[in-house]
């Protein structure tokens, strides 16, 4: 999969969909200290090693580099529904990402995304790359991403695979 360039000089607010996912009581915010297990191990689990591998870089940078929506069950819990990295794998990538599968179609993948990219941009970046983008036509309509010919594999190309 071929990589895309975003102009984070020209992206679109996040807020507002921030606010509308939070009359939903679901939060997108950077999680704190004490969570940086329980959300890898939720990436581990619905989206592999792999990407658990590349998210839990952005733990380790200053500030995080990782936004998370979750929901709050309004007995002081929380459950976790989705998650973005930015400077994870590579300065100035967007990824990974991933929104439960039964959460999906909520605006969640759209509000992280921009969280990121507006991430990037506030860490002095003017344009970000999402690395090997799967969904192509949702990144350019959310964001106005184009596709960078002859990208692929990019940063991936002889990356070690864990064994199964």
């Amino acid at each position: 999969m071929a990589d895309l360039l975003v102009k984070l000089y020209d992206l679109p607010p996040v807020y507002p969909l921030i606010e509308d996912l939070a009359k939903k009581n679901i939060i997108i915010r950077k999680p704190i200290g004490p969570e940086n297990y329980a959300v890898i191990g939720w990436i581990a689990k619905h989206f592999g090693r792999g990407w658990a591998g590349e998210a839990e870089n952005s733990f380790f940078n200053d500030p995080k580099t990782i936004y998370i929506a979750v929901r709050e069950n309004g007995d002081g819990s929380s459950t976790m529904l989705g998650f973005g990295c930015y400077d994870a794998t590579v300065k100035g990538f967007f990824g990974p990402t991933g929104v439960a599968e039964e959460e999906r179609g909520q605006g969640i993948g759209k509000a992280l995304l921009l969280a990121c990219l507006h991430g990037l941009k506030d860490l002095g970046y003017g344009y970000g790359i999402i690395g090997s983008a799967g969904p192509v036509d949702f990144y350019k309509k959310c964001c106005g991403a184009v596709v960078i010919e002859d990208s692929a594999p990019g940063v991936y190309r002889g990356m070690l695979r864990e064994e199964k």
